[in-house]
């Protein structure tokens, strides 16, 4: 009786590029073609626009930094953002060109290598406001930054072994790389980003095909998780009473809200917030509220189009992605980039306790830049796709059960593709 082999994700040959060594010329025009031209244009078009807005925060931030002996130029951080969206502009332009194969071994490498590190920040970092967080091998970064979008990769990787052998228990290592990844962070301890991990892997988990009575096992140790951080972290703790009380005027996340709301709908203008001047981290974290101030409201309104236009985008192009990898992966990056992003400026609006989150492809970022570049380059290359293939299924329809195939399982061939001139 003949049987269906289900379809093992590979290296593969684009029936459009001859055999042989190709020119450096023509892998760049191959990569302009199978690549997210629209996706690209509204991540540049993001950072763009971050860089105005740090050029508005950048006075408020080099004058509270300032001291007697040393006078930091108002533009000092728009200065230093610049070089730094240059080298990760280098970054995402250099990783959205590898093949979907070596993006995926590209952030299977980085995950190994950061969460060796992560082992050791508790140990060597140095301790910077109560937290240690930090390593320095000849500059200063925080590996979890760099571990995000290598964990987002490293799951989807694990995750579609079960396209190989159903019987792999591989949502039980997700969760136990889950698990280690949050204790690791919470001994640093880092909340918000042990949040934003645990976020990625639900997202992948959900799509991944999870049990239902799974399920409520994951949301009920979910909540166990939040109870036990808010008795036994104290930071946690004191950050919550202080949200859920209301705050005072003295508060970082009440002067970020009055701040976002003190220019209206159109803005002081550039160059005259004056409550911009009384923000923590103007720069980066409460860099929305700099935007709210001296550009308005509708400029607010843009910046969270933008994002939800590229989430939008991402999963548009995930709709009949045959790769189950591709696909969790796509999932699980733009989780982490819109998830981020929500977080930031629900702080900002004084609707979410801080966490002390930048507001990626805007806020200024040394090391944080780079990571947050490193991320979207490694989803544009696991989008990328050869225009003269068009899929006759719907893989995320499929996987969520709303094609017309059904879900998919671990028995379901590999769509079939047909090819248009």
């Amino acid at each position: 009786m003949n049987t269906v082999r289900p379809y093992v994700p590979g290296k593969r040959q684009p029936a459009h590029i001859p055999k042989g060594k190709i020119s450096r010329w023509t892998e760049l025009k191959i990569w302009w073609r199978e690549i997210d031209r629209v996706l690209l244009l509204l991540v540049l078009l993001l950072m763009s626009l971050g860089t105005i807005a740090v050029a508005a925060a950048s006075p408020a931030s080099a004058a509270r930094l300032s001291t007697v002996s040393e006078k930091l130029d108002p533009l000092y951080f728009f200065y230093r953002h610049i070089a730094w969206q240059v080298l990760g502009l280098g970054t995402m332009i250099g990783v959205s060109m590898l093949s979907r194969e070596n993006a995926r071994r590209l952030g299977i490498l980085i995950s190994g290598a950061m969460l060796g590190l992560l082992f050791l920040v508790p140990v060597i970092g140095p301790e910077i406001n109560g937290a240690r967080r930090w390593i320095n091998v000849g500059m200063q970064f925080q590996p979890s930054e760099f571990l995000k979008p290598a964990f987002a990769i490293a799951l989807a990787w694990i995750l579609s072994w079960r396209i190989r052998d159903p019987n792999l228990p591989v949502q039980g290592i997700a969760t136990g790389l889950m698990g280690l990844i949050a204790a690791l962070l919470m001994m640093q301890p880092n909340f918000g980003d042990t949040l934003l991990f645990a976020g990625v892997w639900f997202v992948l988990i959900i799509l991944s095909g999870i049990d239902v009575k799974r399920l409520g096992g994951v949301i009920g140790g979910g909540i166990v998780g939040l109870t036990a951080t808010y008795f036994l972290y104290d930071n946690a703790r004191h950050r919550i009473d202080s949200f859920l009380g209301g705050g005072t005027a003295f508060d970082q996340v009440d002067l970020a809200s009055r701040t976002l709301l003190a220019g209206g709908w159109t803005g002081a203008g550039y160059g005259l917030g004056i409550r911009k001047m009384s923000l923590p981290e103007a720069h980066t974290d409460y860099i929305f509220s700099v935007i709210g101030e001296e550009f308005g409201l509708l400029a607010c309104a843009v910046i969270v189009l933008l994002y939800l236009a590229i989430v939008t985008r991402v999963l548009m192009r995930l709709v009949d992605e045959e790769d189950l990898f591709a696909l969790l992966a796509g999932a699980g990056l733009t989780a982490l980039l819109g998830g981020q992003a929500f977080i930031n400026m629900l702080v900002n609006l004084q609707l979410f306790p801080s966490k002390g989150m930048t507001l990626p492809l805007v806020s200024y970022g040394g090391s944080s830049t780079i990571a947050v570049c490193l991320g979207v380059g490694l989803l544009i290359a696991v989008t990328r796709r050869n225009p003269f293939l068009k899929s006759r299924t719907r893989g995320l329809g499929d996987l969520l059960g709303l094609g017309q195939g059904g879900p998919m399982n671990e028995t379901t061939s590999r769509p079939k593709r047909e090819i248009h001139p």
